[in-house]
């Protein structure tokens, strides 16, 4: 058996209790919490691995609910534009371009930068190279949903990926039968629906009912935008929700994500069927989506959780700045300083994002029997200090410089700043010139504003 102990810090626990230990201490062993707050010394291998915190801050490590893996090499590719000319134009295909060796690249990036940012668990919306994504997930040592996203129909498709309702089904199915719960079960496999402008009608039922029979959860963009309502409304003469809720697919293990253009109706009926929703901020403002009605879902008691959404449309994978983001956007739009306050934001970031991941038995909170993911964080930066009140600071002042470590499944990803799963100089080489690359292939050219003096 393998202990690591982590003493002397200021512990947040976000269990039940919302307890937190001014001068805590946690015992790892093996992959999980064996013991909390003041620990009986005899339960302390003499082998055990020391860490002192003194003066920081341990808590559960985030989890983001929402990531694109195969878009971190796109970064920047897609800035200040609408989101069909976004999607079709520019990151379709930039994306399309890769070849296996591309996604892995482009996905142990992102791993590295969510582990970084202080995530332990993410959900990936959906790539074409899953294979790629478990093995990035794999080296990199995070916990993570992956999905592939199928698409059956729609305009734009790179031909690629154009499939019918089987094809996409049954590589759903093997993906599902090779990977899930591979890797120290670190890696969930889930079934993914792009829009309800890239699939029938078909793959939609029988996504939901595969998905009822394996037990898993399904990631799909809901309500982001006003066309998508239009487009719902022309086509079966419901919004998406409505058209959804008919179909059968509203259920529990269904994530609903942006979720921007909802009614008050459809607000009780993801409430009704316990639907789960993750929210983007960045990258609903950037992309220009709109503001989703999140104060009014937390009221209904919908769980809500946070997502960066991919680095063409964010463009960082930071979940602090997005939990910042989360709490003032929703204060202004409702002109209520009251809230999503600072402990809501460390909710979604946690324990919500954790029941949207369907794993909440599992992480979320530091409790004893639940799984090793927590995160170190150091609050001795000028724009942190003075602390009075630490769970205001860690949600409005401080950002992803200020986590210093990562632990995920009992194992240090990151330790006191460096990355330990890998080597990030050589990874930083593999990315600046395979980007290039894919781009020129893709044929996608940036024109700038600024004289560019060569």
């Amino acid at each position: 058996m393998t202990q690591l102990l982590i003493k002397n810090t200021y512990l947040i626990t976000m269990n039940k209790n919302k307890d937190v230990y001014e001068n805590g201490n946690i015992l790892i062993e093996d992959n999980k919490i064996k013991a909390l707050g003041n620990i009986d010394i005899n339960l302390i291998n003499h082998d055990c691995e020391i860490y002192d915190a003194k003066g920081k801050i341990l808590m559960p490590g985030f989890v983001n609910t929402h990531v694109h893996l195969s878009q971190q090499l796109g970064r920047g590719i897609a800035d200040d534009v609408d989101l069909l000319t976004w999607l079709r134009d520019r990151v379709w295909p930039y994306e399309s371009s890769f070849d296996y060796e591309d996604s892995l690249i482009s996905s142990t990036a992102c791993c590295v930068e969510l582990i970084r940012s202080g995530v332990t668990t993410f959900l990936e919306s959906g790539g074409q190279y899953v294979d790629a994504m478990v093995e990035a997930v794999d080296k990199t040592g995070i916990r993570a949903c992956l999905a592939k996203s199928t698409m059956d129909q729609g305009e734009g498709l790179p031909k690629a990926w154009q499939k019918t309702c089987k094809e996409e089904l049954d590589t759903q199915i093997d993906l599902f039968k090779k990977f899930n719960n591979s890797s120290n079960e670190r890696v969930k496999i889930w079934f993914g629906l792009r829009t309800i402008f890239n699939n029938s009608d078909e793959l939609i039922v029988k996504t939901k009912e595969l998905a009822d029979k394996y037990n898993t959860g399904i990631h799909m963009h809901i309500a982001e935008i006003s066309d998508e309502i239009d487009f719902a409304k022309q086509r079966q003469g419901l919004s998406t929700v409505e058209h959804l809720n008919n179909l059968g697919i509203l259920g529990s293990n269904l994530l609903a994500v942006h979720t921007v253009w909802l009614t008050n109706r459809e607000l009780y009926l993801f409430r009704l069927n316990d639907v789960k929703v993750s929210h983007n901020p960045a990258a609903a403002m950037k992309v220009v989506l709109g503001f989703a009605s999140i104060p009014e879902m937390l009221d209904k008691g919908i769980p809500v959780s946070i997502g960066t959404d991919g680095a063409p449309s964010n463009n960082r994978m930071d979940m602090m700045r997005d939990m910042y983001l989360t709490s003032l956007i929703h204060k202004g739009r409702t002109l209520n300083p009251t809230v999503v306050n600072a402990e809501k934001i460390l909710e979604m970031a946690t324990i919500n994002g954790a029941k949207c991941a369907l794993l909440d038995s599992e992480i979320g909170s530091l409790e004893i029997g639940k799984k090793a993911d927590m995160i170190i964080l150091n609050p001795n930066t000028i724009h942190c200090l003075p602390m009075h009140n630490p769970i205001g600071n860690i949600v409005y002042s401080m950002s992803s410089e200020n986590v210093e470590s990562t632990i995920c499944d009992g194992k240090w990803l990151m330790k006191e700043n460096e990355i330990v799963v890998l080597d990030e100089i050589k990874l930083l080489e593999k990315v600046k010139s395979q980007a290039e690359k894919i781009r020129k292939k893709a044929n996608i050219n940036l024109i700038s504003n600024f004289n560019i003096i060569k």
